[in-house]
């Protein structure tokens, strides 16, 4: 009987090496059969099995693995002041993004120089202009507290929506080419999957933060969360773009998708126009009052 409780607590508890070899193993055996497997064989049957032994086996040791990440939060003094400063959090965010944004900018402007293309410099003056607007809020995270300077600060607001005026003739070439040069991205199906995946986390985050750093009653933050909000709304686009071209399989014809994206891109651009609107006004009243 000992002998089997053994077997029993080694299959269903194993040691966490081999649960951490497991999970990528089963992850691309499941892949390559989903993505690239034309007939179904004892390997099929065989890989589905390991995906079900290791999701089931993770899940066991769930509870465990929340309990030793609580413990390694609450007794790292790193990790603490991260949850706790919010300014560093910003700082961190606010660069790392304003890197990203350059780095994709410069990428998409060297293709335009290659290929010639409206559509690349459209994407690289979009590209430069977020990481513009990071770059102008982070200068002003290093240097002072939320709240600090309230003028400077609303004076910073107000030109984040200027630029997001500015941005928007970008984006408007940009849904000019989806629409009527049906200009679209294809990518494999998995791919897609999991960039929808990452939008779609991206825009629900952008949402809760944009409410959440609403309390620290900074201008900076706002507009900060307001930036990740517009990125995550073009993202979307481009996402709803790439779907229609990869999993249409040519079910829907021309002038459908042309109607999706011109509705969608009219939408992502209303927004992003009202939202520009709205941060000049508030800053403007805001400034008066300041006087």
């Amino acid at each position: 009987m000992e002998t089997w409780k053994k077997i029993g607590k080694a299959l269903l508890l194993p040691h966490m090496a081999i649960m951490l070899i497991l999970l990528p193993v089963a992850a691309a055996l499941l892949v390559y059969e989903l993505a690239f497997a034309e007939t179904e064989t004892i390997r099929t049957y065989s890989s589905y099995g390991l995906g079900f032994y290791t999701l089931m086996v993770w899940c066991i040791r769930i509870p465990d693995c929340v309990k030793r990440f609580r413990e390694i939060r609450d007794g790292n003094r790193y990790i603490l002041r991260w949850r706790e400063d919010v300014r560093l959090r910003m700082h961190v965010s606010l660069y790392g993004a304003f890197g990203w944004n350059a780095a994709y900018s410069a990428f998409q402007f060297c293709l335009g120089l290659y290929h010639k293309s409206v559509w690349f410099y459209a994407m690289a003056g979009y590209y430069i202009l977020l990481a513009v607007m990071r770059f102008f809020l982070a200068g002003h995270t290093r240097k002072y507290k939320p709240g600090e300077k309230m003028g400077l600060e609303l004076i910073k607001y107000c030109a984040c929506g200027w630029i997001f005026l500015l941005m928007n003739a970008a984006l408007t070439v940009m849904i000019f080419f989806m629409v009527y040069w049906n200009r679209t991205f294809h990518h494999h199906e998995i791919t897609t999957i999991a960039m929808a995946t990452y939008t779609f986390v991206a825009f629900t985050v952008a949402i809760v933060n944009i409410v959440k750093y609403r309390k620290y009653n900074s201008p900076v933050y706002s507009a900060s969360k307001a930036i990740s909000l517009a990125a995550a709304c073009v993202s979307m686009l481009t996402l709803e773009s790439t779907m229609l071209t990869t999993f249409g399989n040519g079910s829907m014809d021309l002038a459908t998708r042309r109607l999706f994206l011109a509705l969608s891109g009219g939408a992502v651009s209303a927004f992003i126009i009202a939202m520009a609107i709205y941060m000049i006004m508030k800053a403007s009243r805001a400034l008066k009052q300041e006087k």
